[in-house]
């Protein structure tokens, strides 16, 4: 049985924004690498706000986590790529609605992405 521990050691900032600072897994028998999921549908298209960009980024991780028989509780890495600052209050408030109460471990990097419409990408690591 894979078992997940929260690590949010006292001697660390408290982590803020729904995630741990570290998530021990033992008992695993499967790993799942995400790839980098962009802002973009099967037919190409791009949504055009933010908020429809991010939940777009979302759907496309549920969609590799169902194929795998794993839902976002497996989750143990989310690296989120942000193309501006102004978006992380809007990236927090969607993840933490898809997440729910999990926390996995995160880390949030402003960084130009590879193609100028997307506003995000985003890859994980779940384990089960």
């Amino acid at each position: 049985m894979t078992t997940y521990t929260r690590i949010d050691p006292l001697d660390a900032p408290e982590p803020q924004g729904g995630y741990t600072q570290a998530l021990a897994v033992e008992g695993a028998s499967k790993l799942l690498f995400v790839s980098g999921q962009i802002p973009e549908t099967r037919d190409g298209k791009v949504p055009d706000d933010f908020e429809s960009q991010c939940r777009l980024v979302w759907s496309n991780i549920l969609a590799a986590l169902r194929a795998a028989d794993m839902d976002v509780s497996n989750l143990v890495k989310v690296t989120t790529y942000l193309s501006d600052r102004r978006y992380a209050d809007v990236n927090g408030a969607v993840r933490r609605e898809i997440l729910g109460g999990h926390r996995p471990a995160l880390t949030v990097i402003i960084a130009e992405i590879y193609d100028s419409r997307w506003l995000l990408e985003i890859e994980a690591v779940a384990a089960d």
